[in-house]
């Protein structure tokens, strides 16, 4: 995959939002569309479940030179070799880890990324040693129901003081990217303006078109 500061588009195969569809048919178009990144996430699954979906992914987004991200199961990144684990506030400090290093252990070629959604959250994850933070969400989002939207105030933030690579996230449209994107956001995250919508490759596409403009 290309260097993760390079990266712009992140996608997902949410097994929420395929809507009956296969996984790795998804995870084609999505990489065909230019998709740099892509996740994995089937929060209701069990981890049998969710290694034997990222194995009939990997094949896919390694042809492509596309990065795979395991959401929430740092075990089941390590054994199928996926190249990141992204990790929520509460499935890092939450259960009393202070480093990233701390989880890596066994793990050591799979990266981390974690979440934040607040200055203090993306300052803790900057010295616990995050391969990369997610920023949000910005907006409301159906992906995270409960979650108090952070606003474009902490894109901005971001921008000025996240030295690592960092991307804004939740509820994210063609319809309001580029005022994020002049917040100075240059990564994000989509999920289903693109999974949502009647052409997912088509959306993923314009998402990352518009991506290169900036």
């Amino acid at each position: 995959m290309k260097p993760l500061s390079d990266c712009r588009l992140y996608t997902f195969v949410d097994t929420a939002y395929l809507h009956g569809r296969v996984p790795e048919v998804v995870a084609q178009q999505l990489c065909d569309a230019g998709s740099d990144l892509i996740q994995l996430r089937a929060k209701t699954a069990p981890p049998g479940e969710i290694c034997r979906l990222a194995e009939s992914i990997l094949p896919v987004v390694r042809r492509a030179g596309v990065g795979l991200v395991i959401n929430d199961h740092l075990s089941v990144a390590g054994q199928v070799g996926a190249d990141f684990c992204h990790l929520g506030q509460e499935d890092f400090f939450g259960v009393g880890h202070t480093r990233v290093s701390e989880v890596r252990g066994s793990e050591s070629g799979v990266r981390i990324g974690l979440s934040t959604h607040a200055p203090d959250q993306a300052r803790r994850a900057l010295a616990a040693g995050a391969d990369y933070v997610a920023i949000g969400p910005v907006y409301a989002t159906g992906t995270k129901p409960t979650a108090r939207p952070v606003t474009l105030d902490y894109v901005r933030w971001a921008a000025a003081n996240v030295v690592i690579p960092w991307f804004a996230i939740g509820g994210i449209a063609l319809q309001n990217l580029d005022d994020v994107l002049a917040a100075g956001a240059r990564r994000i995250c989509v999920v289903s303006a693109i999974l949502n919508a009647a052409d997912a490759a088509k959306a993923c596409a314009q998402f990352k078109r518009r991506l290169e403009q900036v």
